[in-house]
């Protein structure tokens, strides 16, 4: 089993409000689950195995105790689909402001 190591990036699960800590006048779907976040960062513990409990040090300088759920863990963005409206703004927007929009 991978270990990681004081200083490695890693990911960290946490339980922030169970669910009769939540707000009152909430829809019924959300109140009824536990508020949680996943957060990255460097580990400051000697060692630690996904599963345990642990402390890191977020790029913002905040420590964050909780869940080792990843190292290295990667990044997984996704805005879907590209727009076909907006695949071109870049090449128009330059010919604007190079001028060349108006010798067409």
């Amino acid at each position: 089993m991978e270990k990681a190591q004081t200083g490695d990036w890693v990911q960290v699960f946490k339980v922030v409000l169970k669910p009769e800590e939540r707000a009152p006048g909430l829809p019924p779907e959300t109140a009824k689950v536990p508020l949680t976040m996943k957060v990255k960062g460097f580990l400051i513990d000697q060692s630690a195995a996904v599963g345990d409990q642990v402390a890191i040090r977020t790029a913002t300088g905040r420590k964050v105790e909780g869940k080792l759920i990843g190292i290295n863990p990667a990044y997984e963005i996704d805005y879907g689909r590209p727009q076909p409206e907006l695949l071109n703004i870049g090449f128009e927007t330059r010919s604007l402001l190079s001028g060349e929009a108006d010798k067409q």
